[in-house]
């Protein structure tokens, strides 16, 4: 704890300014917002900061479980874009805090914490149809289930041995499920494809490769699928998100311009697909003026978009994850010098 906190003061700079001087000029900003920013969620400890939040999901329950690189959120300045996978510069330990937090949806209660020393580089979290909640790690390249309440059931991959076959990834980035329990997995940073398995963990196929064409990706980043099972892929660094069919085959795609990059996706309780866009990347600027929050229908037509460029509460530095509850909050999830996360919810 005490290297922790001899960081607090570097975060802090990062994340007190978004919830002590916003009140007034973001309700001014926001008065014409489609979604509002719930100001004090969560309720943290006094002495508390985030690290980087990789991924955020929801259950059942309305409990929202935040994936957090802690400590290992400075082994490399600069955030995943700087090492997202391992190097041989680059081997931290594994991350001595509990990485995976869980708060009350409504309240924004602090519920429960787990997985001490068990993470290296905290990336993606999906909660599936029964409750699980499912992770994956850059650095051990491999893909996790467990319980609502932190009990390892199944890990996928092979321990920080990459490849590209069935039983590896090379920093497998997101996970989402179909309505059977089906599983898809970006797989990421290295591999540039989607990996399909079934329910139980098995292989069952893959696709995509290294380029710019229709069903190519560079850096597939966040997924999601849709009721019907199609399944949507933010392809962060061609600046668009692709969708496909259950096999595999491409479908369409789309893209916003003056949006930056899709980092995340999430399809809600009301179908319709919600984007976080994070930002080109750069540490400073982040691609000033083009990080908001955009809820479109499958088609790719906005519905509503809101927030902006920022450090103040309401506002997105590095927006990297998103998901949606059953009564419609939006929860995002920050890194670099965001740290944080928001929730959201209709005006």
């Amino acid at each position: 704890m005490g290297m922790w906190k001899s960081l607090m003061p570097f975060a802090l700079l990062a994340i007190f300014p978004a919830t002590v001087v916003t009140a007034f000029a973001q309700e001014e900003a926001g008065a014409r917002a489609p979604y509002v920013v719930v100001h004090g969620w969560p309720q943290l400890p006094k002495d508390f900061v985030f690290g980087d939040i990789s991924g955020v999901g929801v259950d059942s329950h309305n409990h929202v479980f935040v994936f957090n690189r802690a400590e290992n959120s400075f082994v490399c300045f600069g955030g995943e874009a700087a090492c997202p996978s391992p190097s041989p510069t680059w081997h931290p330990g594994p991350i001595a805090s509990a990485a995976i937090l869980s708060y009350d949806g409504k309240t924004g209660r602090p519920l429960a914490g787990w997985g001490k020393n068990r993470f290296i580089s905290p990336h993606g979290l999906g909660v599936d149809h029964h409750d699980n909640v499912w992770v994956t790690d850059t650095a051990l390249q491999q893909v996790f289930k467990f319980s609502n309440d932190g009990q390892l059931l199944l890990t996928l991959g092979t321990e920080r041995v990459p490849g590209l076959d069935g039983t590896h990834f090379n920093a497998p980035t997101a996970i989402a499920f179909a309505a059977d329990d089906t599983i898809y997995i970006s797989d990421g940073y290295g591999n540039s494809r989607v990996a399909k398995f079934s329910p139980s963990g098995k292989f069952l196929l893959a696709w995509g490769r290294r380029g710019s064409g229709p069903g190519e990706f560079n850096t597939p980043h966040g997924i999601a699928v849709d009721k019907q099972g199609l399944v949507y892929v933010a392809d962060r660094e061609n600046s668009r998100i692709q969708v496909f069919d259950s096999n595999g085959k491409f479908l369409r795609m789309w893209g916003y311009a003056d949006l930056g990059k899709p980092w995340d996706v999430a399809v809600g309780p009301d179908n319709l697909l919600y984007v976080v866009y994070g930002g080109n990347g750069n540490l400073m600027r982040a691609n000033e003026g083009h990080e908001e929050l955009v809820k479109c229908d499958l088609s790719g037509k906005i519905l509503a978009r809101w927030s902006s460029f920022g450090n103040y509460d309401g506002q997105i530095f590095w927006g990297h994850s998103i998901a949606v509850g059953e009564d419609g909050a939006v929860y995002e999830g920050e890194v670099s010098r965001g740290m944080r996360v928001q929730k959201f919810i209709p005006r």
